[in-house]
Formats: structure tokens, sequence, C-alpha cells
């Protein structure tokens, strides 16, 4: 075992090292400091590997748990069409096989609260059929296609979705905070081919709630857009300046413009609000983190006027990342809404863009 020596006060003759033996010593005291801090960083990442397994045996038992509690794992067939195999741990869906179509898709199963008052089952249902509505009509590479919805009884109903196999948004990055340029911008990519989708329509439709949690992969890794819980129809009368936004209080804050927090007057709200969106979530996927508020609870985002206050975006020194990745970032966060760019004005950022230049 080598020791460091403390050169102390004595000369080299007191000690009887020379200068070559001192500053070898030294070498070697560095070296173990290395080899200790890299050994450090293995013990660090070993133990965010324990915490994410543990994360994941947790959201198992709490799956299995679901699963046994529920009146429909026993396998049952719905609408006498859906076979129920097993939920996924995804907001309540299930998986389950398509006994006419042959394949297999998603069914969120919804339940009303048995203690609900009438009026506020009705107003559940009420949004749930609007979502269905603006969801059904949409057929497009990057969204999940939604197919059906059905009653099971007077306190539940179901909606069957396009089955994704992959994880979504976020699972992926609890996995791996941080991912290479290359592949956060293939998603990003992939998320905008399917908001211009959204913005090419006769009726123009804002998500309103973009957030890794709302982006699924399929079986090849092909993103795709869900949950238009939402969403806003923009009617073809709207002006430039946008739509009144009416559910203030409503959506993610992490990932809501400055306009959606303005209480002295009633916003305006465009397709800006899904600009902003992404860029918060190409920030989280290059850095590891949220640009704004990234540690603090909806409520404190929402007392401390964290977004209103978020005029400008700082970029950590690492990881490297490419100035246009940040120069796209920057647009899509543009404090003012004016000034920021629209869904389909951005789609046009060369960075977006795979063709040859």
């Amino acid at each position: 075992m080598i020791f460091c020596l403390d050169k102390g006060d004595g000369s080299d003759a007191e000690t009887g090292m020379s200068e070559e033996d001192i500053l070898l010593q030294d070498e070697i005291c560095k070296s173990r400091l290395m080899s200790i801090k890299r050994e450090e960083e293995q013990y660090m990442r070993e133990r965010d590997r324990y915490e994410l397994e543990k994360g994941r045996l947790i959201r198992e038992m709490k799956r299995l748990r679901d699963e046994d509690g529920s009146r429909f794992n026993n396998f049952q067939i719905l609408h006498h069409r859906y076979a129920l195999l097993n939920l996924l741990g995804k907001g309540g869906f299930s998986e389950a096989f398509d006994l006419v179509e042959y394949k297999y898709v998603a069914c969120k199963l919804h339940g009303l609260n048995a203690q609900w008052s009438e009026e506020k089952k009705q107003s559940y249902i009420r949004h749930a059929i609007r979502e269905y509505n603006i969801h059904k009509t949409l057929v497009h590479p990057n969204i999940v296609r939604l197919w059906d919805i059905f009653e099971i009884d007077h306190n539940t109903f179901c909606t069957v979705l396009e089955y994704c196999s992959g994880k979504d948004l976020d699972a992926v990055l609890k996995a791996t905070p941080i991912l290479p340029e290359k592949e956060g911008r293939i998603i990003i990519v992939q998320i905008f081919q399917g908001l211009v989708y959204l913005n090419k329509r006769g009726q123009k439709i804002i998500h309103y709630d973009l957030k890794p949690g709302n982006v699924l992969f399929d079986e090849v890794g092909v993103a795709k857009v869900t949950d238009f819980g939402l969403s806003k129809i923009v009617e073809n009368d709207v002006g430039s300046q946008g739509m009144e936004l009416t559910s203030q209080g409503a959506g993610t804050y992490w990932y809501l413009p400055p306009e959606c927090f303005d209480l002295s007057k009633t916003p305006f709200i465009s397709s800006k609000v899904d600009v902003w969106s992404a860029g918060v979530m190409f920030y989280q996927m290059l850095f590891g983190k949220r640009p704004f508020g990234h540690d603090q609870t909806q409520e404190r985002i929402l007392r401390e006027d964290t977004i209103i206050n978020a005029r400008r975006v700082e970029f950590p020194s690492k990881p490297a990342v490419s100035n246009e990745a940040k120069d796209l970032i920057r647009r899509c966060l543009t404090y003012n809404q004016s000034e920021r760019p629209d869904v389909l004005t951005i789609a046009q950022d060369p960075y977006l863009s795979y063709a040859k230049r």
C-alpha cells in the first residue's frame, strides 16, 4: 500500500527524500485521489441504478396490487370485443386484445366515484366525450390513435386507444435523465411533426398539456403524442391574438408558458403554448432538468411566480450541446408571446428537418 507522505517543514535531507522522490510521491497522491474519485463516481452510479430499480419495483408492486384489486382482473371481455390482459401501470390503462381486428389495444377504464353528485358525474362524462370527439378524428403517425368509447355500467366507461408497447418519455428520462442530443433531436422532431398536423387541420388544435408523460413510444421507437383531455379547438374566426384561455389553473405548470399565468386579465393563447412546452421538454431531454422551477412543486411555482419571472433561459456548461439546439430552445422559450414563433413557423427551423441542406 502506498502512503502519501506529509512533507512537513523539514528539509529534503531530514526526510531522506530527494526532490524527485517528493515529486513522485506528489504524483502518486494525485493519482490515488483520482482513483478515489472514480470509485466514488462508480458508487454513485450504482446507487442511482439501485434507486431506479427500487422505483421500478415499487411501481410494479403497485400495478400488481391495482390489478388484484380490480373488478376486471379475471380477463373479462368488454363490449363483446376487447379481452383484458393486464394493467399497464400508465394512468389506469390496461393492455387488451381486440377480438375483431386481431390486434393489441390499450383500454383506459374511467370509473366515476359513487359518492360524486350526479352533476359532477355528468360533467366528467361530458369532458371525456369532448376529448373523444377531438381525438377520434386525428390520424397521424406521431399521434396515438383513439379507436372506440363505450359504457360498461352506470359508473364506468372505457376508451380504446392504439397500444404503444414502449415506455413513455417520462419513464425514459427517469431511467436516463440526459439523452444524447441525437436521440433528443429525433424525439423533438417527431413531436413537432405531430403538432404541425394539429395546426394544418381545418379546425386547429392546441394540445395544451404537452409533457414527457404524454409522449409514448411504440415497439420501434416512434414517438406519439397522447392525452387530449385539456386540448382546445381553435375556431376559424379566431383572430391573430389567439383564443381566450378559459381554464386557467389546469395543465402542468413546469411546461406552460408565462401567458397562462397572467391573472390580471383573461389570457389569449395559440399554438405558441405548445411551442413553449416542446421547448421545455427538449431542454429537459438534453440537460436532465427543466429550465424553470425544476425542483419546485406546482404550488410553489404558482406562489412564487416562477414561470412569470422566467424571462431568459440559461444553459449549463455541460453536457456539450450544439448551438443549433440551443437556438431552437431559445426560440421556443421566447418570453413574449407576440415574439414567440407559432408551430408552423418554428417547424421551418432547419434543426427540425432531416432533409439535405
